[in-house]
Formats: structure tokens, sequence, C-alpha cells
């Protein structure tokens, strides 16, 4: 019995957290956390997503450590062959700069558009939008709103209906 409490206790202190509240957009100060490129250079998250307005976007919060995040990979090349007008930006939590880009190479997205918070998971973006678990995934519409907040699946039928409406015509 003692042993079922600690197991209980153990995971209720790691499980996901339930979201505050859900945001339909960025604030200025947010936007300008910085994150580093593939290129090794330090930009504000407002320049990153800037060329994508107009645009349906999902940023895709991973790290290589994580084992849901890999098993995902696959299901986000689903998404992007149903929808191909939807764009994409992966958000790297990995804990060092070699270990992302090892994770980059060894799971085949070193071509897609890479970025990593080198300032660690606990920073003014991340916070914001109350980043407490990987995957995440998060839409943005082409007025560059919030159109889902919190999806911890690419298979989330929430975010595939917003993905549709979105791009239906």
């Amino acid at each position: 019995m003692l042993l079922v409490i600690v197991l209980l206790f153990y995971t209720a202190g790691y499980s996901q957290k339930p979201v505050t509240a859900v945001k339909n957009e960025f604030t200025e100060k947010v936007l300008q956390q910085k994150i580093m490129s593939f290129d090794g250079k330090k930009i504000t998250v407002g320049e990153v997503l800037k060329p994508y307005e107009g645009k349906v976007l999902i940023i895709d919060f991973w790290a290589s450590w994580c084992r849901d995040c890999i098993l995902a990979l696959p299901k986000t090349e689903e998404i992007k062959n149903r929808f191909p007008d939807v764009e994409f930006v992966y958000f790297s939590l990995d804990r060092t700069y070699d270990q992302w880009k090892k994770g980059l190479d060894k799971y085949g997205i070193a071509g897609q558009k890479n970025y990593w918070f080198d300032e660690g998971w606990k920073n003014s973006f991340n916070n914001y939008i109350e980043l407490n678990w990987v995957p995440r995934f998060m839409v943005i519409d082409q007025q560059g709103k919030i159109a889902d907040y919190y999806a911890i699946s690419p298979e989330d039928p929430e975010l595939l209906e917003t993905l549709r409406l979105l791009t239906t015509k």
C-alpha cells in the first residue's frame, strides 16, 4: 500500500498540469523572447513568426530526449501531406546545443525550420503559454492569432478541425 501511495505522489508531481487560461494572442513582450536559429543566430520569437503572416502555422514544441515527441514526428508529416498549405516550425526544449543538433540529424528534421530555446524551458514565451509538457502543438491563424492553444498530439481532433476550418476556402 505504501508503494502505491509513493507512486501516486511521484507521478502527480511530474504529470501534465492543465493550463489556467487559454490565450488567443501573443503579447509584444513575449514576442521579444530570444531563440536560437539553426545557423546559431539569436533572434526573437516575433521575428520567427513574422514570415508566416497570412499563413496557417503550427509551432511544434519538442525535444530530442522526449519519446512522445519522436513518436509524433511521423504524424506531423501526415499533417503536412493532408494540409500542404500549413507551415511548420519546430521549437526545441533540448538541454544543450549539441543535443539539439544531434537530435535534428538523428530524427531527420534538420532540413525543417528549427529553433532552440537556449535560455532553457522557463523563459517569458514559454511561461506565457504555460508550456508544461512536450510535445505540444499550437496553431497560429492567418492573422497571427492563436487558433488552437493546447494540443499534445498531432492527432488531436480539435487541432485537425482547426486546420480544416482555417484551410477551407
